[in-house]
Protein backbone atom coordinates (compact mmCIF):
# COMPACT_ATOMS: atom_id res chain seq x y z
CA UNK A 1 0.00 0.00 0.00
CA UNK A 2 0.93 3.69 -0.91
CA UNK A 3 2.26 5.59 1.73
CA UNK A 4 -0.13 8.20 3.29
CA UNK A 5 1.55 11.73 2.71
CA UNK A 6 0.83 14.27 5.35
CA UNK A 7 -2.43 16.02 5.42
CA UNK A 8 -4.80 13.14 3.68
CA UNK A 9 -3.26 14.55 0.66
CA UNK A 10 -4.01 11.71 -2.05
CA UNK A 11 -6.71 10.17 -0.49
CA UNK A 12 -8.97 10.16 -3.78
CA UNK A 13 -6.83 7.93 -5.09
CA UNK A 14 -7.73 5.56 -2.90
CA UNK A 15 -11.26 6.40 -3.24
CA UNK A 16 -11.09 5.67 -6.98
CA UNK A 17 -10.18 2.53 -6.10
CA UNK A 18 -13.36 1.67 -4.47
CA UNK A 19 -16.57 -0.07 -6.10
CA UNK A 20 -19.17 2.77 -7.17
CA UNK A 21 -16.55 5.54 -7.32
CA UNK A 22 -17.32 6.82 -10.59
CA UNK A 23 -20.92 6.21 -10.30
CA UNK A 24 -20.99 8.50 -7.30
CA UNK A 25 -18.95 11.32 -9.18
CA UNK A 26 -21.25 10.62 -11.89
CA UNK A 27 -24.73 11.00 -9.76
CA UNK A 28 -23.11 13.89 -7.84
CA UNK A 29 -21.57 15.80 -10.04
CA UNK A 30 -22.84 19.75 -9.85
CA UNK A 31 -22.47 20.25 -13.40
CA UNK A 32 -24.54 18.62 -16.26
CA UNK A 33 -23.22 15.62 -17.99
CA UNK A 34 -23.72 13.63 -21.12
CA UNK A 35 -22.15 11.06 -22.92
CA UNK A 36 -22.43 10.49 -26.78
CA UNK A 37 -21.04 7.59 -28.58
CA UNK A 38 -19.77 8.48 -32.30
CA UNK A 39 -22.46 9.18 -34.01
CA UNK A 40 -23.30 11.94 -31.33
CA UNK A 41 -26.08 10.08 -29.81
CA UNK A 42 -26.55 10.37 -26.03
CA UNK A 43 -25.80 7.28 -24.44
CA UNK A 44 -26.17 8.77 -20.47
CA UNK A 45 -26.80 11.97 -18.74
CA UNK A 46 -26.34 12.71 -15.36
CA UNK A 47 -29.30 13.92 -12.95
CA UNK A 48 -27.85 17.40 -12.90
CA UNK A 49 -28.12 17.16 -16.60
CA UNK A 50 -31.62 16.25 -16.28
CA UNK A 51 -32.47 19.03 -13.90
CA UNK A 52 -30.87 22.20 -16.20
CA UNK A 53 -32.31 21.21 -19.17
CA UNK A 54 -36.00 20.18 -17.83
CA UNK A 55 -35.77 16.71 -19.10
CA UNK A 56 -35.60 12.94 -18.09
CA UNK A 57 -32.49 10.51 -18.92
CA UNK A 58 -35.53 8.59 -20.73
CA UNK A 59 -36.45 11.25 -22.94
CA UNK A 60 -32.77 11.95 -23.80
CA UNK A 61 -30.85 8.73 -24.43
CA UNK A 62 -30.80 7.58 -27.90
CA UNK A 63 -31.49 11.13 -29.34
CA UNK A 64 -28.58 12.63 -30.95
CA UNK A 65 -27.33 15.67 -28.93
CA UNK A 66 -27.43 18.85 -31.63
CA UNK A 67 -30.42 17.87 -32.96
CA UNK A 68 -32.04 18.05 -29.38
CA UNK A 69 -30.10 20.06 -27.13
CA UNK A 70 -27.55 21.81 -29.45
CA UNK A 71 -29.24 25.45 -30.32
CA UNK A 72 -26.89 28.66 -30.65
CA UNK A 73 -27.54 31.75 -28.88
CA UNK A 74 -30.22 33.06 -30.93
CA UNK A 75 -32.40 29.50 -30.77
CA UNK A 76 -31.95 28.82 -34.37
CA UNK A 77 -30.10 25.39 -35.01
CA UNK A 78 -26.75 25.52 -36.80
CA UNK A 79 -26.21 22.78 -39.18
CA UNK A 80 -24.72 19.78 -38.23
CA UNK A 81 -21.83 20.54 -40.06
CA UNK A 82 -21.23 23.70 -38.21
CA UNK A 83 -21.34 22.20 -34.75
CA UNK A 84 -18.44 22.44 -32.65
CA UNK A 85 -19.18 19.69 -30.55
CA UNK A 86 -19.65 17.50 -33.89
CA UNK A 87 -16.86 18.83 -35.59
CA UNK A 88 -14.72 18.22 -32.69
CA UNK A 89 -16.17 14.73 -32.34
CA UNK A 90 -15.41 13.58 -36.07
CA UNK A 91 -11.64 15.12 -35.42
CA UNK A 92 -11.26 13.21 -31.84
CA UNK A 93 -10.54 16.67 -30.47
CA UNK A 94 -11.46 18.67 -27.52
CA UNK A 95 -13.53 21.56 -28.22
CA UNK A 96 -15.55 23.99 -25.54
CA UNK A 97 -17.87 27.48 -25.81
CA UNK A 98 -17.93 30.14 -23.38
CA UNK A 99 -21.35 31.17 -24.35
CA UNK A 100 -24.29 28.50 -26.23
CA UNK A 101 -27.42 28.21 -25.65
CA UNK A 102 -28.76 24.01 -25.09
CA UNK A 103 -32.79 24.31 -25.15
CA UNK A 104 -34.74 22.85 -22.04
CA UNK A 105 -37.95 20.70 -22.54
CA UNK A 106 -40.40 23.55 -21.82
CA UNK A 107 -38.71 25.38 -25.12
CA UNK A 108 -36.50 27.71 -22.88
CA UNK A 109 -32.96 28.48 -24.39
CA UNK A 110 -30.83 27.85 -21.42
CA UNK A 111 -27.53 30.05 -22.08
CA UNK A 112 -24.75 27.63 -20.93
CA UNK A 113 -21.06 26.91 -20.81
CA UNK A 114 -19.49 23.15 -22.25
CA UNK A 115 -16.32 21.72 -22.88
CA UNK A 116 -16.64 18.51 -24.52
CA UNK A 117 -13.51 15.87 -24.21
CA UNK A 118 -13.00 12.55 -26.97
CA UNK A 119 -13.78 9.28 -25.12
CA UNK A 120 -10.53 6.68 -26.80
CA UNK A 121 -10.39 2.80 -26.31
CA UNK A 122 -7.58 0.77 -28.08
CA UNK A 123 -6.75 4.03 -30.00
CA UNK A 124 -10.29 4.99 -31.26
CA UNK A 125 -12.45 7.71 -30.92
CA UNK A 126 -15.55 6.33 -29.38
CA UNK A 127 -17.64 8.88 -28.27
CA UNK A 128 -17.36 12.33 -26.22
CA UNK A 129 -18.47 13.68 -23.02
CA UNK A 130 -19.92 17.56 -22.10
CA UNK A 131 -19.66 19.21 -19.09
CA UNK A 132 -22.03 21.68 -19.64
CA UNK A 133 -23.08 25.03 -16.61
CA UNK A 134 -25.75 27.11 -16.47
CA UNK A 135 -23.88 30.69 -17.30
CA UNK A 136 -26.73 32.91 -15.28
CA UNK A 137 -25.18 31.05 -12.19
CA UNK A 138 -23.91 33.71 -9.73
CA UNK A 139 -20.17 33.94 -10.21
CA UNK A 140 -19.47 32.68 -7.01
CA UNK A 141 -21.20 29.68 -7.98
CA UNK A 142 -19.45 28.88 -11.29
CA UNK A 143 -16.22 29.61 -9.33
CA UNK A 144 -17.11 26.84 -6.82
CA UNK A 145 -18.00 24.51 -9.87
CA UNK A 146 -15.46 25.13 -12.31
CA UNK A 147 -12.74 24.24 -9.01
CA UNK A 148 -14.95 20.90 -8.55
CA UNK A 149 -14.81 20.10 -12.12
CA UNK A 150 -10.66 20.75 -12.54
CA UNK A 151 -10.35 18.98 -9.23
CA UNK A 152 -11.99 16.09 -10.50
CA UNK A 153 -10.12 16.46 -13.99
CA UNK A 154 -6.95 16.91 -12.47
CA UNK A 155 -7.75 13.35 -10.45
CA UNK A 156 -9.15 11.82 -13.22
CA UNK A 157 -6.02 12.78 -15.46
CA UNK A 158 -3.96 11.25 -12.50
CA UNK A 159 -5.73 8.52 -11.80
CA UNK A 160 -5.52 7.71 -15.75
CA UNK A 161 -1.99 7.77 -16.12
CA UNK A 162 -1.77 5.36 -12.96
CA UNK A 163 -3.75 2.76 -15.22
CA UNK A 164 -1.69 3.47 -18.57
CA UNK A 165 1.55 2.66 -16.21
CA UNK A 166 -0.10 -0.42 -14.90
CA UNK A 167 -1.03 -1.37 -18.05
CA UNK A 168 2.13 -1.48 -19.66
CA UNK A 169 4.18 -2.37 -16.66
CA UNK A 170 1.99 -5.71 -16.59
CA UNK A 171 2.45 -6.47 -20.87
CA UNK A 172 5.06 -9.30 -20.95
CA UNK A 173 8.13 -6.44 -21.98
CA UNK A 174 11.34 -6.85 -20.81
CA UNK A 175 12.15 -4.59 -18.42
CA UNK A 176 14.48 -2.25 -20.55
CA UNK A 177 11.37 -1.67 -23.22
CA UNK A 178 8.79 -1.29 -20.04
CA UNK A 179 11.26 1.61 -18.84
CA UNK A 180 11.47 3.35 -21.53
CA UNK A 181 7.66 3.12 -22.36
CA UNK A 182 7.35 4.20 -18.39
CA UNK A 183 9.50 7.48 -19.64
CA UNK A 184 7.13 8.40 -22.53
CA UNK A 185 4.06 8.06 -20.32
CA UNK A 186 5.81 10.33 -17.45
CA UNK A 187 6.92 13.05 -20.18
CA UNK A 188 5.49 15.69 -20.78
CA UNK A 189 2.15 14.73 -19.00
CA UNK A 190 3.80 15.09 -15.18
CA UNK A 191 7.13 16.16 -16.07
CA UNK A 192 9.53 17.50 -18.56
CA UNK A 193 12.52 14.78 -17.56
CA UNK A 194 12.58 11.71 -15.91
CA UNK A 195 15.21 8.84 -14.53
CA UNK A 196 15.40 5.98 -13.55
CA UNK A 197 18.14 4.29 -11.57
CA UNK A 198 18.09 0.85 -10.63
CA UNK A 199 20.35 -1.56 -7.70
CA UNK A 200 22.00 -4.35 -9.42
CA UNK A 201 22.81 -7.69 -7.45
CA UNK A 202 26.19 -6.90 -6.83
CA UNK A 203 25.00 -3.34 -4.65
CA UNK A 204 25.72 -1.05 -7.15
CA UNK A 205 22.96 1.16 -8.64
CA UNK A 206 22.86 2.03 -12.62
CA UNK A 207 20.74 4.73 -14.62
CA UNK A 208 19.28 2.34 -17.09
CA UNK A 209 16.61 5.37 -18.69
CA UNK A 210 16.75 9.07 -19.30
CA UNK A 211 13.50 10.60 -20.87
CA UNK A 212 12.69 14.26 -21.76
CA UNK A 213 10.84 16.43 -24.07
CA UNK A 214 10.35 14.80 -27.34
CA UNK A 215 13.02 16.20 -29.98
CA UNK A 216 15.43 16.98 -26.80
CA UNK A 217 17.55 14.22 -26.83
CA UNK A 218 20.18 16.06 -25.84
CA UNK A 219 23.27 13.99 -24.31
CA UNK A 220 20.45 11.13 -22.47
CA UNK A 221 22.79 8.65 -23.56
CA UNK A 222 25.89 10.11 -21.40
CA UNK A 223 23.66 10.36 -18.52
CA UNK A 224 22.93 6.47 -18.36
CA UNK A 225 24.93 3.98 -16.89
CA UNK A 226 26.83 2.71 -13.97
CA UNK A 227 26.55 5.65 -10.79
CA UNK A 228 28.86 6.49 -7.69
CA UNK A 229 28.00 3.92 -4.94
CA UNK A 230 25.14 6.06 -2.41
CA UNK A 231 27.40 6.63 0.35
CA UNK A 232 26.21 6.29 3.66
CA UNK A 233 26.90 9.80 4.82
CA UNK A 234 25.38 11.90 2.36
CA UNK A 235 21.98 13.65 2.52
CA UNK A 236 21.50 14.21 -0.30
CA UNK A 237 17.61 13.39 -1.80
CA UNK A 238 18.80 10.34 -4.36
CA UNK A 239 20.91 9.06 -1.22
CA UNK A 240 17.99 8.67 1.24
CA UNK A 241 15.80 7.07 -1.27
CA UNK A 242 18.27 4.62 -2.27
CA UNK A 243 18.86 4.03 1.67
CA UNK A 244 15.80 4.20 3.76
CA UNK A 245 13.13 5.34 0.82
CA UNK A 246 12.57 8.97 2.17
CA UNK A 247 10.77 10.80 -0.94
CA UNK A 248 11.63 14.09 -1.26
CA UNK A 249 10.57 17.55 -3.43
CA UNK A 250 13.27 19.68 -4.45
CA UNK A 251 12.83 23.50 -5.15
CA UNK A 252 15.72 25.68 -6.59
CA UNK A 253 17.70 26.12 -3.50
CA UNK A 254 17.84 22.06 -3.23
CA UNK A 255 19.11 21.48 -6.90
CA UNK A 256 21.69 23.98 -6.77
CA UNK A 257 22.81 23.27 -3.38
CA UNK A 258 26.53 21.93 -3.31
CA UNK A 259 26.88 18.20 -3.51
CA UNK A 260 28.53 16.26 -0.43
CA UNK A 261 29.38 13.23 -2.18
CA UNK A 262 30.44 11.34 -5.70
CA UNK A 263 26.25 10.04 -6.44
CA UNK A 264 24.86 13.93 -5.05
CA UNK A 265 27.47 14.85 -7.59
CA UNK A 266 26.09 13.34 -10.54
CA UNK A 267 22.36 13.70 -9.42
CA UNK A 268 23.07 17.40 -9.35
CA UNK A 269 25.24 17.92 -12.64
CA UNK A 270 22.33 16.01 -14.31
CA UNK A 271 19.13 18.37 -12.83
CA UNK A 272 21.10 21.19 -13.29
CA UNK A 273 21.90 20.64 -16.91
CA UNK A 274 18.27 19.74 -17.81
CA UNK A 275 17.48 23.41 -16.90
CA UNK A 276 15.19 21.80 -13.65
CA UNK A 277 13.83 24.31 -11.54
CA UNK A 278 11.62 21.74 -9.24
CA UNK A 279 11.90 18.09 -8.92
CA UNK A 280 10.25 15.13 -6.95
CA UNK A 281 12.57 11.94 -5.82
CA UNK A 282 10.84 9.15 -5.02
CA UNK A 283 11.89 5.15 -4.13
CA UNK A 284 10.59 2.07 -6.48
CA UNK A 285 9.34 -0.44 -4.52
CA UNK A 286 8.10 -0.49 -0.76
CA UNK A 287 10.34 0.80 2.43
CA UNK A 288 11.28 -2.64 3.14
CA UNK A 289 11.87 -3.91 -0.74
CA UNK A 290 13.72 -0.70 -2.59
CA UNK A 291 14.19 -1.91 -6.14
CA UNK A 292 15.47 1.71 -7.41
CA UNK A 293 14.85 5.00 -7.34
CA UNK A 294 12.19 8.14 -9.74
CA UNK A 295 13.56 11.11 -10.40
CA UNK A 296 11.26 13.23 -11.79
CA UNK A 297 12.09 17.88 -12.98
CA UNK A 298 10.02 20.00 -14.46
CA UNK A 299 11.88 23.57 -15.77
CA UNK A 300 8.87 26.35 -16.07
CA UNK A 301 8.99 28.12 -12.37
CA UNK A 302 5.43 28.46 -12.79
CA UNK A 303 4.72 24.83 -12.00
CA UNK A 304 6.69 23.29 -10.01
CA UNK A 305 5.85 19.82 -7.63
CA UNK A 306 3.89 20.25 -4.84
CA UNK A 307 2.77 17.69 -1.84
CA UNK A 308 -0.37 16.08 -4.00
CA UNK A 309 1.98 14.95 -7.28
CA UNK A 310 4.69 13.29 -4.66
CA UNK A 311 2.31 11.16 -3.28
CA UNK A 312 1.05 10.25 -7.04
CA UNK A 313 5.04 9.51 -7.98
CA UNK A 314 4.87 7.68 -4.89
CA UNK A 315 2.17 5.63 -5.77
CA UNK A 316 3.25 5.59 -9.56
CA UNK A 317 7.45 4.61 -7.56
CA UNK A 318 5.92 1.46 -5.79
CA UNK A 319 4.22 0.25 -9.05
CA UNK A 320 7.19 0.29 -11.17
CA UNK A 321 9.19 -1.43 -8.02
CA UNK A 322 7.36 -4.51 -7.57
CA UNK A 323 6.81 -4.24 -11.71
CA UNK A 324 10.89 -4.68 -12.02
CA UNK A 325 11.14 -7.37 -9.22
CA UNK A 326 8.35 -9.48 -10.53
CA UNK A 327 9.98 -9.05 -13.84
CA UNK A 328 13.23 -10.41 -12.63
CA UNK A 329 12.21 -13.55 -10.40
CA UNK A 330 10.35 -14.15 -14.01
CA UNK A 331 13.70 -14.02 -16.04
CA UNK A 332 15.20 -16.32 -13.32
CA UNK A 333 12.31 -18.57 -13.94
CA UNK A 334 12.34 -18.62 -17.42
CA UNK A 335 16.11 -18.89 -17.56
CA UNK A 336 15.80 -22.09 -15.21
CA UNK A 337 12.38 -23.60 -17.38
CA UNK A 338 14.76 -23.37 -20.71
CA UNK A 339 17.73 -24.64 -19.51
CA UNK A 340 15.43 -27.73 -18.09
CA UNK A 341 14.01 -27.82 -21.73
CA UNK A 342 16.80 -27.63 -23.54
CA UNK A 343 18.92 -30.37 -21.68
CA UNK A 344 15.63 -32.85 -21.51
CA UNK A 345 15.96 -32.63 -25.66
CA UNK A 346 17.91 -35.53 -26.42
CA UNK A 347 20.69 -35.87 -29.06
CA UNK A 348 18.65 -37.93 -32.12
CA UNK A 349 19.87 -40.74 -33.73
CA UNK A 350 20.48 -41.15 -37.05
CA UNK A 351 18.75 -45.00 -38.05
CA UNK A 352 19.99 -46.37 -40.98
CA UNK A 353 19.93 -44.22 -44.10
CA UNK A 354 17.49 -41.86 -42.10
CA UNK A 355 17.70 -38.65 -41.36
CA UNK A 356 16.66 -36.31 -38.59
CA UNK A 357 16.51 -33.08 -37.21
CA UNK A 358 15.36 -30.86 -34.59
CA UNK A 359 15.19 -27.12 -33.55
CA UNK A 360 13.81 -25.93 -30.12
CA UNK A 361 13.09 -22.24 -30.06
CA UNK A 362 12.18 -20.33 -26.73
CA UNK A 363 9.96 -17.82 -26.71
CA UNK A 364 10.65 -14.09 -27.80
CA UNK A 365 11.91 -12.20 -24.67
CA UNK A 366 9.24 -10.96 -22.40
CA UNK A 367 7.05 -13.89 -22.77
CA UNK A 368 6.95 -17.29 -20.64
CA UNK A 369 8.54 -20.15 -21.57
CA UNK A 370 5.98 -23.45 -22.48
CA UNK A 371 6.18 -26.62 -22.12
CA UNK A 372 7.04 -28.23 -25.86
CA UNK A 373 9.32 -30.62 -26.97
CA UNK A 374 10.19 -33.08 -29.28
CA UNK A 375 12.09 -36.73 -28.60
CA UNK A 376 13.33 -39.38 -31.32
CA UNK A 377 14.60 -43.05 -30.25
CA UNK A 378 14.87 -46.95 -31.29
CA UNK A 379 12.55 -49.43 -30.50
CA UNK A 380 13.38 -52.86 -29.69
CA UNK A 381 11.80 -53.94 -32.55
CA UNK A 382 14.43 -51.74 -35.07
CA UNK A 383 11.58 -49.22 -35.46
CA UNK A 384 12.32 -45.58 -35.46
CA UNK A 385 9.64 -43.85 -32.44
CA UNK A 386 9.03 -39.83 -33.06
CA UNK A 387 7.58 -37.35 -30.53
CA UNK A 388 6.29 -34.08 -30.48
CA UNK A 389 4.34 -32.39 -27.70
CA UNK A 390 3.41 -29.55 -25.88
CA UNK A 391 1.90 -29.33 -22.16
CA UNK A 392 -0.56 -26.57 -21.30
CA UNK A 393 0.77 -23.32 -19.26
CA UNK A 394 4.17 -21.39 -19.57
CA UNK A 395 5.94 -21.64 -16.99
CA UNK A 396 7.96 -23.77 -14.97
CA UNK A 397 5.72 -25.82 -13.89
CA UNK A 398 4.75 -26.30 -17.71
CA UNK A 399 8.26 -27.24 -17.90
CA UNK A 400 9.04 -29.68 -15.64
CA UNK A 401 5.59 -31.48 -16.36
CA UNK A 402 6.93 -31.34 -19.72
CA UNK A 403 10.10 -33.45 -18.40
CA UNK A 404 8.03 -36.01 -16.88
CA UNK A 405 5.68 -36.61 -19.49
CA UNK A 406 8.49 -37.03 -21.96
CA UNK A 407 10.62 -39.43 -19.75
CA UNK A 408 7.04 -42.10 -19.01
CA UNK A 409 6.37 -42.12 -22.52
CA UNK A 410 10.29 -42.87 -23.73
CA UNK A 411 9.65 -45.83 -21.21
CA UNK A 412 6.24 -46.97 -21.93
CA UNK A 413 7.18 -46.74 -25.87
CA UNK A 414 10.61 -48.74 -24.81
CA UNK A 415 8.54 -51.52 -22.87
CA UNK A 416 5.52 -52.04 -25.18
CA UNK A 417 5.50 -53.00 -28.92
CA UNK A 418 1.77 -52.36 -29.54
CA UNK A 419 0.49 -49.73 -31.95
CA UNK A 420 1.35 -45.84 -30.94
CA UNK A 421 -2.78 -45.54 -29.64
CA UNK A 422 -1.91 -47.88 -27.11
CA UNK A 423 0.91 -46.71 -25.71
CA UNK A 424 -0.79 -43.08 -25.86
CA UNK A 425 -3.81 -44.33 -23.87
CA UNK A 426 -1.55 -46.05 -21.15
CA UNK A 427 0.23 -42.50 -20.71
CA UNK A 428 -3.42 -40.69 -20.23
CA UNK A 429 -4.03 -43.07 -17.80
CA UNK A 430 -1.11 -42.17 -16.08
CA UNK A 431 -0.92 -38.91 -15.91
CA UNK A 432 -3.04 -38.16 -12.85
CA UNK A 433 -0.49 -40.46 -10.97
CA UNK A 434 2.85 -39.06 -12.36
CA UNK A 435 2.21 -35.24 -13.03
CA UNK A 436 0.49 -32.09 -12.25
CA UNK A 437 0.33 -31.20 -15.38
CA UNK A 438 -3.18 -30.41 -16.54
CA UNK A 439 -3.67 -30.96 -20.25
CA UNK A 440 -1.44 -31.46 -23.07
CA UNK A 441 -1.12 -32.70 -26.73
CA UNK A 442 1.25 -35.25 -28.46
CA UNK A 443 1.77 -37.32 -31.40
CA UNK A 444 3.38 -40.73 -31.16
CA UNK A 445 4.95 -42.17 -34.50
CA UNK A 446 6.57 -45.09 -35.66
CA UNK A 447 8.70 -45.23 -38.75
CA UNK A 448 8.33 -49.09 -40.02
CA UNK A 449 10.00 -50.96 -42.80
CA UNK A 450 13.27 -52.54 -43.38
CA UNK A 451 16.76 -51.17 -43.36
CA UNK A 452 16.45 -50.37 -47.09
CA UNK A 453 13.17 -49.37 -47.46
CA UNK A 454 10.31 -48.72 -48.22
CA UNK A 455 9.09 -47.10 -45.35
CA UNK A 456 5.61 -45.85 -43.52
CA UNK A 457 4.79 -43.65 -40.77
CA UNK A 458 2.14 -45.37 -38.31
CA UNK A 459 0.97 -42.75 -35.87
CA UNK A 460 -1.38 -41.06 -33.65
CA UNK A 461 -2.38 -37.70 -32.77
CA UNK A 462 -3.48 -36.54 -28.87
CA UNK A 463 -5.15 -33.80 -29.92
CA UNK A 464 -2.00 -32.21 -31.46
CA UNK A 465 -1.25 -29.68 -35.12
CA UNK A 466 -1.16 -32.63 -37.83
CA UNK A 467 1.73 -33.78 -39.33
CA UNK A 468 3.03 -31.93 -42.84
CA UNK A 469 4.71 -35.07 -45.39
CA UNK A 470 6.36 -33.10 -48.41
CA UNK A 471 7.13 -34.78 -51.26
CA UNK A 472 10.45 -34.31 -53.71
CA UNK A 473 7.99 -33.01 -56.52
CA UNK A 474 7.07 -29.75 -54.55
CA UNK A 475 3.56 -31.39 -53.27
CA UNK A 476 2.88 -30.86 -49.16
CA UNK A 477 0.01 -32.50 -47.15
CA UNK A 478 -0.95 -32.70 -43.99
CA UNK A 479 -2.25 -35.37 -42.49
CA UNK A 480 -5.26 -35.30 -40.53
CA UNK A 481 -5.66 -39.16 -39.86
CA UNK A 482 -5.40 -40.72 -36.40
CA UNK A 483 -7.12 -37.89 -34.43
CA UNK A 484 -8.38 -38.41 -30.77
CA UNK A 485 -9.16 -36.35 -27.23
CA UNK A 486 -5.88 -34.40 -25.93
CA UNK A 487 -4.20 -36.17 -22.85
CA UNK A 488 -5.39 -35.26 -19.71
CA UNK A 489 -9.03 -34.73 -20.34
CA UNK A 490 -10.67 -37.46 -18.01
CA UNK A 491 -12.93 -38.33 -20.69
CA UNK A 492 -11.28 -41.81 -21.74
CA UNK A 493 -10.08 -42.72 -24.81
CA UNK A 494 -10.66 -46.22 -25.49
CA UNK A 495 -10.25 -47.04 -29.06
CA UNK A 496 -7.87 -43.96 -29.74
CA UNK A 497 -7.05 -44.14 -33.69
CA UNK A 498 -3.92 -45.08 -35.42
CA UNK A 499 -3.31 -44.19 -39.07
CA UNK A 500 0.00 -44.95 -41.68
CA UNK A 501 0.75 -43.70 -44.33
CA UNK A 502 3.46 -44.70 -46.77
CA UNK A 503 6.80 -41.72 -46.75
CA UNK A 504 8.00 -41.90 -50.45
CA UNK A 505 11.71 -41.82 -51.59
CA UNK A 506 13.39 -38.22 -50.63
CA UNK A 507 10.26 -37.00 -48.80
CA UNK A 508 10.38 -34.58 -45.61
CA UNK A 509 7.51 -35.49 -42.70
CA UNK A 510 7.82 -32.35 -40.68
CA UNK A 511 6.46 -32.50 -36.90
CA UNK A 512 5.91 -29.29 -34.79
CA UNK A 513 4.27 -27.12 -32.16
CA UNK A 514 1.84 -24.45 -32.53
CA UNK A 515 3.69 -22.16 -31.77
CA UNK A 516 4.66 -22.32 -35.64
CA UNK A 517 1.49 -21.62 -36.99
CA UNK A 518 -0.41 -19.57 -34.16
CA UNK A 519 -0.23 -16.06 -34.96
CA UNK A 520 -1.71 -13.42 -32.70
CA UNK A 521 -4.62 -11.70 -34.98
CA UNK A 522 -4.68 -14.53 -37.28
CA UNK A 523 -6.90 -17.67 -37.51
CA UNK A 524 -5.43 -21.41 -37.51
CA UNK A 525 -6.29 -21.70 -41.18
CA UNK A 526 -3.79 -18.63 -42.34
CA UNK A 527 -1.02 -20.33 -40.31
CA UNK A 528 -1.37 -23.46 -41.82
CA UNK A 529 -1.26 -22.72 -45.16
CA UNK A 530 1.60 -20.76 -44.50
CA UNK A 531 3.46 -23.43 -43.30
CA UNK A 532 2.53 -25.97 -45.97
CA UNK A 533 3.48 -22.97 -48.25
CA UNK A 534 6.61 -22.38 -47.08
CA UNK A 535 7.50 -26.11 -46.54
CA UNK A 536 6.43 -27.19 -50.33
CA UNK A 537 9.14 -24.62 -51.57
CA UNK A 538 12.16 -25.92 -49.32
CA UNK A 539 11.40 -29.98 -50.66
CA UNK A 540 14.99 -30.02 -52.40
CA UNK A 541 16.66 -27.77 -49.30
CA UNK A 542 19.56 -29.88 -47.21
CA UNK A 543 17.54 -31.22 -43.89
CA UNK A 544 18.94 -28.81 -41.66
CA UNK A 545 18.80 -26.02 -43.99
CA UNK A 546 15.13 -26.97 -44.32
CA UNK A 547 14.59 -26.71 -40.52
CA UNK A 548 16.66 -22.98 -40.17
CA UNK A 549 14.11 -21.73 -43.23
CA UNK A 550 11.30 -22.74 -41.47
CA UNK A 551 12.09 -20.91 -38.39
CA UNK A 552 13.31 -17.91 -40.18
CA UNK A 553 9.83 -18.01 -42.31
CA UNK A 554 7.67 -17.53 -39.35
CA UNK A 555 5.99 -14.41 -38.60
CA UNK A 556 8.14 -11.63 -36.64
CA UNK A 557 4.43 -11.58 -34.33
CA UNK A 558 4.92 -14.91 -32.89
CA UNK A 559 5.03 -14.93 -28.48
CA UNK A 560 5.32 -18.64 -27.61
CA UNK A 561 8.22 -21.43 -27.99
CA UNK A 562 8.52 -23.76 -30.59
CA UNK A 563 9.58 -27.02 -31.59
CA UNK A 564 9.88 -29.22 -34.42
CA UNK A 565 11.35 -32.25 -36.15
CA UNK A 566 11.66 -33.22 -39.17
CA UNK A 567 12.49 -36.61 -41.07
CA UNK A 568 14.18 -37.50 -44.42
CA UNK A 569 13.79 -40.40 -46.38
CA UNK A 570 16.64 -41.00 -48.84
CA UNK A 571 15.68 -40.72 -52.46
CA UNK A 572 16.91 -44.74 -53.01
CA UNK A 573 15.51 -46.80 -51.64
CA UNK A 574 18.40 -49.27 -51.77
CA UNK A 575 21.52 -48.64 -50.14
CA UNK A 576 24.88 -48.24 -51.72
Amino acid sequence: MAERPAGGHGEGLRWAAEPGFWREVFDHLGAGLAVVDSTGRIAAVNPAAEELLGRTAAAMLGRNFHDLLHHGTHGATPPGVQCPLLTALSQGTAAHAETDGFTRGDGRLVPVTWSGAPVVKDGRVVGMTVLFADITASQAARADRAAHVLALENRTGRLTLVAEITSVLTQPLDTEEALSRLGRLLVPRLADWAAVDLRIESGQVRRVAVTGPEGRDFDQEAWQGPLPPPAEHSRSPLVRVLHSGESAVLGRQEITAPPDSSLAAVQAGFLQAMGAVSAVVVPLGTARQITGALTLARTDPARPFDTTELALARDIGRHVGLAIDNARVFGRQREIAEAMQRNLLAALPQPGPLRLSARYQPAPAGSQVGGDWYDAFLLRDGATALVIGDVVGHDLTAAAGMAQLHGTLRSLAWDRTGPPSAIIDRLDEAIPSITDVPMATAILARVEGPENGPWRLRWTNAGHPPPLLVTPDGRAEYLDQGRGLLLGTGLGSEGRPDATEPLPPGSTLLLYTDGLIEVPGTDLDTGLERLRRHAAALAHHPLEDFCDQILNRKPASNTDDIALLALRIPQSTSRR
